[in-house]
C-alpha cells in the first residue's frame, strides 16, 4: 500500500500564519460562492431560460458537495491534505471558470457539478490543516475567525453579486473565484509541509455511490416531476430508494463506513439531524428564491434584492452568536425552539406577502428566517455532539452537516417542483414572458400588462413555496421540543 502523509505544524509562525491565511481565503471562496450566485441567478436565468431548471443550480452544487466531501476526509489521511486540497481546488476553479462560459442552463447545471465535486474537498481540508498547523490552545481562536469569514461572505456576497450584474457581466459572478483560489493554492505549496508515517485506512467508496446516486435519483424525481416520462420518474424513485436501502444494509458491515448509522440511537443525534434536515429545507424555500421575489415580483433591482439577501445573511451571523452565549445558560431545547419560532414567524410574513408588499416587509421576514436560522442551526450542531464521545464526536458533526445539506437540496427539489407546477398552466407567451421579467433590462421593454400577469403568477408560485417553507419550520419546532430537557452545554470530553 502508498504510505500515507501527514502533516506538520509550520517551522516558523511566518508558514503558519501563510497557511491560516490560505485556508481563510478558501473558507471566503467557498462562503461567498453560496451568496453571491444566489444573487446573480434571476438576471442568468432572464438570459439563458429554461426557469423550470432554476432549483438545479443550487441543487447540483449542494447535493455533489455534500456527498464527496467524507470521501476526501479519507483521502487526506491517506494520502496527505496538499494532494487532495490541490485536487478539489482545481475541479472547484475548473467549475467556476466554465460557468462562466455557459450558454445554458444545461450547461450551466453540468458546471455546478463539477464544481461541487471539487467543493467538497475545501471545507473539511481546511478544518483539517488548521488543527493540524495550530497548537491545541490556539485551533478554538482560528476557527472562530473561520466562522467571522463566513460571516463576512455571507454579508458582501449579495452586495458584490448585485454590483456585478448590474453594472457589469453575470460571467464574473463565477470568475472572481479563479484568482483568489490560485492564490491560497500558491500560498498553501510554499507554507504547508507534510511527511510520511504508515497507517491502514479504509475507503467506502460503495457507499459514497449509493449515497450519492440514491439521493440524486430521488432528487431529480421531485425536481422534475412534471417533465419526466411516467416510466422514467418511476424508475427514478425506486432505484432511488433501492440504492439508499442497500447503503444501509452496506454500511452495517463497512470498515469505515460513510453514514455511522449507529449514531442514530442517540436521541440528541437523531433528533438534531433531523432539525438540521428541517432547518435546510427552510433556507432554501425561503433563501434560493428571495431575489427571485424581489425582483419578478415586486420589480426592484438586482442592487436592492441583494441588499434584502444580505440582511438575512447579517441577521443569521447574529442570531448564531448571540444564541451561543445563551446556550451557556440555556438548554437545547430552549434555545432551539426560540430558533424554531422565529423562523415560524418569518416564513408567515412571506406566506402573507404579495405585490403590494413593500420592500421592507420582505426584509423584515428575511431578518427572521436569518435569526432563527443562526440560533436552530448553532443549537443543533452543538447538541448533536454533545452526548458523544471523542472517536465519533467526527461522525456526529459530519453527519449534522450532511442532514442540513440534504435537506437544502430536499428544499431546492420542493421549490422547484412547486414552481414549476404552477408556471406549467401559463400560456406559450406568458412562459417567454418569464425569463424576461427576470432581467432588469428587458423587463422595462415589457407591456405593463403582460409584467402583471406574470409577476402575479410567480407570486402565486413562490406562495406555494413559503407554505412548505412554513410547514418544514413548525417540524424544526417539533424537533426542537423532542430534545431531551436535560440536554445542555458542558466543557468538551
Amino acid at each position: 500500500m502508498e504510505a500515507p502523509v501527514t502533516t506538520e505544524p509550520p517551522e516558523t509562525d511566518t508558514r503558519r500564519r501563510v497557511v491560516t491565511a490560505a485556508c481563510m481565503l478558501t473558507v471566503f471562496m467557498v462562503a461567498v460562492e453560496v451568496t453571491i450566485v444566489g444573487t446573480a441567478m434571476p438576471t442568468i436565468v432572464g438570459q439563458l431560460g429554461r426557469f423550470d431548471l432554476f432549483t438545479w443550480v443550487f441543487a447540483a452544487y449542494i447535493l455533489t458537495s455534500a456527498v464527496t466531501a467524507p470521501v476526501y476526509g479519507r483521502l487526506a489521511d491517506l494520502h496527505g491534505r496538499k494532494r487532495v486540497y490541490y485536487v478539489g481546488a482545481a475541479l472547484f476553479l475548473a467549475g467556476s471558470a466554465l460557468c462562466g462560459f455557459a450558454t445554458s442552463m444545461m450547461g450551466l447545471i453540468a458546471f455546478r457539478t463539477l464544481q461541487g465535486i471539487g467543493a467538497g474537498a475545501l471545507q473539511p481540508l481546511v478544518i483539517t490543516i488548521l488543527g493540524d498547523v495550530h497548537r491545541a490552545e490556539a485551533r478554538a481562536r482560528v476557527l472562530a475567525w473561520q466562522g467571522s469569514v463566513w460571516g463576512v461572505a455571507a454579508v458582501i456576497g449579495p452586495v458584490i453579486g448585485a454590483f456585478i450584474v448590474q453594472y457589469l457581466r453575470w460571467e464574473i459572478v463565477f470568475w472572481i473565484n479563479v484568482p483568489i483560489g490560485l492564490a491560497a493554492i500558491a500560498m498553501l505549496a510554499w507554507a504547508l509541509r507534510e511527511s510520511v508515517a504508515r497507517r491502514e485506512h479504509s475507503i467506502d467508496y460503495l457507499g459514497s455511490a449509493l449515497l450519492m446516486y440514491g439521493a440524486g435519483a430521488l432528487l431529480m424525481a421531485a425536481v422534475q416531476a412534471q417533465d419526466l416520462p411516467r416510466w422514467l420518474l418511476l424508475a427514478l424513485i425506486v432505484s432511488g430508494a433501492a440504492a439508499l436501502a442497500w447503503l444501509f444494509v452496506h454500511e452495517r458491515t463497512a470498515p469505515e463506513p460513510i453514514v455511522p448509522f449507529h449514531l442514530w440511537r442517540v436521541r440528541s443525534v437523531s433528533v438534531s439531524n433531523l432539525g438540521a434536515a428541517a432547518i435546510g429545507i427552510v433556507v432554501s424555500c425561503v433563501t434560493l428564491f428571495l431575489p427571485t421575489y424581489v425582483q419578478g415580483v415586486m420589480g426592484y433591482n438586482p442592487t436592492i434584492a441583494g441588499s434584502v439577501y444580505a440582511a438575512q445573511s447579517l441577521a443569521w451571523a447574529v442570531g448564531g452568536i448571540a444564541i451561543s452565549r445563551v446556550l451557556a445558560h440555556a438548554n437545547f431545547r430552549s434555545t432551539s425552539a426560540l430558533g424554531g419560532g422565529l423562523l415560524i414567524v418569518g416564513c408567515i410574513v412571506f406566506v402573507l406577502a404579495d405585490r403590494d408588499s413593500s420592500v421592507w416587509w420582505v426584509t423584515a421576514g428575511a431578518c427572521l428566517v436569518g435569526l432563527g436560522m443562526g440560533a436552530c442551526n448553532t443549537t443543533f450542531t452543538v447538541a448533536c455532539q454533545t452526548e458523544i464521545g471523542w472517536h465519533d464526536r467526527g461522525g456526529a458533526v459530519s453527519g449534522n452537516i450532511f442532514m442540513r445539506t440534504i435537506g437544502m437540496a430536499v428544499g431546492a427539489g420542493i421549490g422547484g417542483a412547486l414552481v414549476n407546477l404552477s408556471l406549467a398552466h401559463l400560456p406559450a407567451e406568458q412562459a417567454e414572458t418569464v425569463r424576461k421579467i427576470l432581467d432588469p433590462v428587458l423587463r422595462g421593454t415589457l407591456p405593463a400588462s403582460a409584467v402583471a400577469d406574470v409577476a402575479g403568477a410567480i407570486a402565486f408560485a413562490l406562495h406555494d413555496v413559503y407554505v412548505a417553507s412554513l410547514a418544514a419550520a413548525l417540524a424544526a419546532l417539533l424537533l426542537a421540543f423532542a430534545l431531551p430537557t436535560h440536554l445542555r452545554l458542558r466543557p468538551a470530553t
